[in-house]
C-alpha cells in the first residue's frame, strides 16, 4: 500500500494531536463540496496557515483533484486574503465612528472579479482564509457572497471545517518544531 502525503502528515502529528489525524479526513470526506471546492479550500487554508510541510502535503494530495488554474486560484485566494484580512480587520477594529471605513482601500483586487475558477469556489476559498486569520468583516462578506451565489450553509460549514483542521495541523507541526524551554 502506498503512503500518501496526507498519511505522512498524519504520521508527523504527535500523540497530543491524535484527533487531528482523524480530522484530516475532512477534506476527502467532504460531501457538500465538490472535489475542486474541498481541495481548493485545503490548499488555500494550508497557504494561509504558513507551514511548509502542510503546504507541500496538501498541494501534493490536491494535485489529483485540481487543474493548474484551480491551484493558481487557490493560491490567489490565500494571497489576496493575506492582504485584505489585515486591512479590513484594521478598519473593523477602528469602528464605524472612525474615519477609516469611509476611506477608499486603494488595494488592487482584480483576482476577485476574475479568479480563473467558478466564483462560488473562489468565495469559499476566500472565506476559509478569512476564518483562519479572524477577519470578521471578511468572513461575513464572503459567507454572504457564497450564499448569494446559491452556495449552501453546508458548503460554508464544510469549507470552514477544512480550514480549521488544516490550520490546526499547521499550528501543531509548528509547535513540534519549536524548542521547549528548559
Amino acid at each position: 500500500m502506498s503512503t500518501t502525503s496526507i498519511d505522512r502528515l498524519k504520521e508527523r502529528l504527535p500523540d497530543h494531536a491524535k484527533d487531528l489525524r482523524i480530522n484530516l479526513g475532512v477534506v476527502a470526506g467532504a460531501t457538500a463540496l465538490t472535489p475542486q471546492q474541498a481541495w481548493g479550500t485545503a490548499v488555500t487554508a494550508a497557504l494561509t496557515s504558513r507551514n511548509a510541510e502542510v503546504i507541500a502535503a496538501i498541494e501534493e494530495a490536491a494535485a489529483a483533484h485540481l487543474s493548474a488554474e484551480a491551484v493558481t486560484a487557490a493560491r490567489g485566494a490565500a494571497s489576496i486574503m493575506g492582504m485584505n484580512n489585515v486591512y479590513y480587520r484594521f478598519v473593523h477594529m477602528m469602528g464605524d465612528d472612525s474615519e477609516y471605513p469611509q476611506m477608499p482601500a486603494r488595494l488592487r483586487m482584480q483576482i476577485i472579479g476574475k479568479p480563473g475558477v467558478d466564483s462560488l469556489d473562489f468565495e469559499l476559498w476566500c472565506l476559509a482564509a478569512s476564518a483562519i486569520t479572524g477577519c470578521e468583516m471578511c468572513v461575513r462578506s464572503h459567507e454572504k457572497s457564497v450564499r448569494d451565489k446559491q452556495g449552501s450553509k453546508e458548503q460554508v460549514h464544510e469549507a470552514v471545517r477544512i480550514a480549521a483542521v488544516i490550520h490546526a495541523a499547521a499550528l501543531t507541526l509548528d509547535g513540534v518544531a519549536a524548542p521547549i524551554a528548559a
